[in-house]
């Protein structure tokens, strides 16, 4: 059988030094030095508005169904007013401005006049506000931050969440629909011809500024807020062009919903975007019923040359490419690349992938990956060779260094270079703790090499070194590990999995289904057994204690936001949900089988 071609795209050579340490440990680095990068995101945009004016940058859909689009140059031009109007106010680096909505050409523009000149932005998960029901993570924010200017596009959609904040002495900006008996100013009034002071301001903003706040949820407590500066962004999209030399070339075309509250979507693909002259197609859709239908009809309009997503968002979208050939070929048209983080992906989505790409192109497009948090702003290393399967994170990008330090069975994961936070929002505790006696983040991920004796073939994922623990045989069980190859049996019924199993006999498994696959297998006992089957075939592969399943619950009630059980992007909380679902923890090891519970030793039920 002839091997299947790839998708040709330019690859910085895949190298590693490495250090060896006493202990065990050892430090990978990458050998390519890191080139110098803009002292800012605005040079970014003076540069691609100085050379390329009539270039479209953004793009969103309008109610009426046509396209809002603004150019480089106009974007500039509207930045500058909006920062004039900003710096009016007296906003300055101790009044940060915290914008709450969804991803839009407004929250762009408002978002990049504030970084502009120097003013932190708060971009907060639309999630606190509309998703929660008592809004705890949206006051504690408002609390820490203290904003006196707050953005959103829609405020009747946002009128809930600000009325259960301290709104006395706040200005509340909105695009249109200000909430009845609020006073509002609308977003078009932010405009004011540019003065000196913009452009003194602008000279003023180094890589040392603070450029945002992003909140990120912890795995217990409140979310914390990571400082992130010029110097992390800039630094970080630099190493990104020297690695894949491709983006540099051929200015990337994007439709993209991540949300920019979020390091993945607003400093990883929208920062890729502006420092390589790109454009952006704003998907107003997310991988949610009712909503995915959005991203569907944009990208059987638009060709990405690039593609990101979240495990969960590929799973959601891999049907509607199956099922229509002309929204297939439309997708793969102009792709070069498909890139997935946030989590593991399992490998019977990439499979699907790959099936897809080469009946519309004869070609498989490249899957690429990276690794890294809201903390590394968020690139710490990057994939920038061939891989075959899921769960290799590349090798340390240029000017990163990653410590691998034993932690019981594992390598734990740390990180020191530009990339890297200074710290956390009004936590010194927090920043304190958070990094070892050499300056290295802790970022609490472990990792191993994909080859102990050829260490430029990548580093492989390892889990979360909090996660894992040991059964009361002593035997240690790796959670991370064991949730993804257990999704991957299971599909496409899964959503997601928590493992189980610490000081017991046996793994099991707390089971979010998956509704849309769920219907396509049958009815309530189809999926029982469609489960049962999959994860007696994962048992027969693996035998030993600590990676055999040995029962299962099914879940009735969805992961909460407000108890922390999973984030805006559908990241899975391990030690949130054994905490919150104690009951059913117990009764998964309790029960001797029923409608819940699947024990893989027993046949079901009559």
């Amino acid at each position: 059988m002839s091997k299947v071609p790839v998708v040709d795209i330019d690859f910085a050579p895949a190298a590693v030094d490495v250090i060896k340490m006493d202990g065990g440990g050892f430090i990978l680095k990458s050998p390519m030095k890191l080139e110098e990068y803009p002292p800012n995101l605005g040079g970014s945009l003076r540069r691609w508005a100085d050379a390329t004016p009539e270039r479209l940058f953004l793009a969103e859909r309008k109610a009426d169904g046509s396209w809002r689009k603004i150019t480089y140059g106009d974007f500039l031009s509207r930045v500058e007013r909006i920062a004039q109007a900003l710096l009016d106010r007296n906003l300055d680096k101790e009044r940060p401005v915290m914008i709450l909505s969804d991803n839009g050409v407004d929250n762009a523009l408002l978002l990049h006049a504030c970084m502009y000149v120097g003013i932190p932005v708060v971009p907060v998960s639309p999630a606190y506000s509309l998703m929660s029901q008592d809004h705890g993570k949206l006051k504690h924010i408002f609390s820490q931050i203290l904003p006196e200017l707050i953005f959103t596009a829609n405020g009747e959609m946002f009128a809930k969440a600000m009325a259960a904040l301290p709104m006395d002495g706040v200005e509340v900006v909105v695009s249109a629909a200000p909430p009845d008996g609020m006073s509002c100013t609308f977003f078009d009034d932010l405009d004011a011809a540019p003065t000196d002071a913009v452009s003194e301001s602008f000279n003023a903003v180094g890589p040392d500024t603070l450029a945002k706040i992003l909140y990120t949820s912890g795995s217990t407590g409140m979310p914390k807020g990571v400082k992130n500066t010029q110097r992390m962004m800039c630094s970080n999209q630099q190493a990104i062009t020297q690695l894949w030399p491709f983006v540099k070339a051929k200015p990337p075309i994007i439709v993209d919903w991540l949300p920019w509250n979020h390091t993945f979507g607003g400093n990883h693909n929208f920062n890729m975007v502006l420092f390589n002259g790109g454009t952006l197609y704003i998907d107003g859709g997310k991988p949610a019923p009712g909503l995915i239908e959005k991203t569907v009809a944009i990208l059987g309009e638009i060709s990405s040359t690039m593609y990101f997503n979240v495990p969960r968002g590929f799973d959601v979208l891999l049907p509607f490419l199956e099922a229509d050939d002309a929204l297939r070929d439309k997708f793969f048209k102009d792709l070069d690349v498909i890139f997935y983080a946030a989590a593991a992906l399992p490998q019977s989505l990439w499979e699907r992938l790959e099936k897809l790409s080469i009946a519309s192109r004869g070609k498989m497009v490249r899957m690429l990956s990276a690794w890294g948090s809201t903390e590394t702003a968020p690139l710490a290393t990057s994939v920038h060779f061939p891989i075959d399967r899921a769960g290799v994170i590349g090798l340390p990008a240029p000017g990163t260094e990653l410590k691998m330090v034993p932690n019981g069975s594992k390598l734990e994961m740390r990180v020191r270079g530009p990339n890297v936070t200074p710290g956390y929002w009004k936590a010194d505790d927090l920043t304190q703790a958070a990094f070892d006696e050499d300056g290295f983040y802790c970022i609490g991920d472990a990792g191993r090499l994909a080859d102990p004796s050829d260490p430029a073939k990548g580093i492989v994922f390892d889990g979360r070194t909090a996660e894992d623990f040991k059964l009361l045989s002593g035997t240690w069980v790796s959670a991370g590990t064991l949730r993804i190859a257990a999704i991957a049996a299971c599909a496409p019924v899964v959503q997601d999995a928590v493992v189980t199993g610490h000081d017991r006999d046996e793994v099991g498994l707390l089971i979010f289904p998956n509704p849309g696959g769920c219907e396509s297998v049958g009815d309530a006992a189809k999926v029982r057994d469609h489960i049962r089957r999959g994860l007696a075939r994962h048992n027969a592969e693996n035998p030993a204690g600590s990676t055999r399943i040995s029962r299962v619950i099914l879940l009735t009630q969805p992961p909460s936001i407000d108890a922390n059980e999973i984030t805006d992007k559908g990241y899975i909380n391990q030690r949130a949900v054994l905490e919150c679902r104690s009951e059913q923890l117990n009764e998964l090891y309790s029960s001797n089988g029923n409608d819940a519970v699947i024990l893989m030793d027993k046949p079901e039920p009559t």
